[in-house]
């Protein structure tokens, strides 16, 4: 089976993103066809990208969904009564399900459901897939390959995606709301603003890649930088008085929450 033709539906932060990935995957431009409700954010992305209007899903071989999760099931019906060959679906809605697809475009649909996050944008992002019933190994393979270029992909079970929401979907919040206020507590400490985002900012990259590039665990780099009796050490059972794990527990687990409500 071919995969020489690809329809994006939705060309927000994630569907842009996956155009350039697209095209750094190697399909041309040519054979990349987008669908944006938006006239002005259409007309934008087919000046910048030189990519095509898509006027039929029959014309394509993959089909990434990259619309509002509230606007998917909308957006589908008008295909569920034709009679053409549908292409493999990709979902890139957050809290839809599979069946919730299928219902509309029939059991035998082949879907693929992927929770990405933004820092897809940089080629750098985390995607976990979940695979329909009628997905093909060649389906999965292509799908894992071309995730490969925007960053991580791992496969899970399609009942572990509100945990892979809170987790890596939401995750990228989490990291800038703990450094703004590390910048609103360096302030308060007498630093500058511009100091403090600085300091921030640098030290939020630099730990970035430690974990990736020092080869050691997330318990090691800890380790390393806490002398007993030091300074982190006392940051660090400030933490521990205060609930840190309690804390992000609780947050991950409503952001799991909303995702099942989402879903529902």
């Amino acid at each position: 089976m071919s995969f020489s033709k690809v329809g994006v539906v939705g060309t927000g932060v994630i569907g842009e993103a996956l155009i350039g990935s697209l095209m750094r995957f190697g399909i041309p431009k040519d054979s990349i066809l987008i669908s944006e409700k938006r006239d002005e954010r259409q007309d934008e992305i087919l000046q910048k990208y030189g990519v095509t209007k898509l006027e039929l899903i029959e014309y394509v071989d993959i089909l990434f969904l990259a619309v509002k999760p509230q606007d998917l099931i909308t957006t589908i019906q008008a295909w569920s009564t034709s009679n053409r060959s549908l292409p493999l679906i990709v979902s890139f809605a957050a809290g839809v399900k599979i069946s919730a697809i299928e219902n509309v475009l029939g059991s035998k649909a082949r879907v693929i459901r992927v929770m990405p996050n933004t820092p897809m944008t940089l080629g750098r992002g985390m995607s976990a897939m979940s695979l329909g019933a009628h997905v093909t190994k060649e389906d999965q393979d292509w799908l894992k390959r071309f995730l490969k270029t925007t960053g991580e992909v791992i496969e899970v079970s399609e009942g572990l995606q509100d945990a892979v929401t809170a987790t890596s979907g939401s995750g990228p919040a989490y990291y800038f709301a703990f450094t703004e206020a590390v910048v609103a507590a360096a302030t308060k400490l007498g630093l500058s603003e511009a100091d403090a985002i600085t300091l921030a900012k640098e030290t939020l990259i630099g730990a970035a890649l430690m974990v990736e590039k020092s080869g050691k665990d997330l318990k090691t780099l800890r380790e390393n930088v806490t002398s007993p009796n030091g300074t982190t050490a006392a940051a660090l059972n400030s933490f521990k008085v205060s609930g840190l794990e309690d804390l992000v527990l609780a947050a991950m687990k409503a952001a799991r929450d909303r995702s099942i409500e989402l879903s529902s």
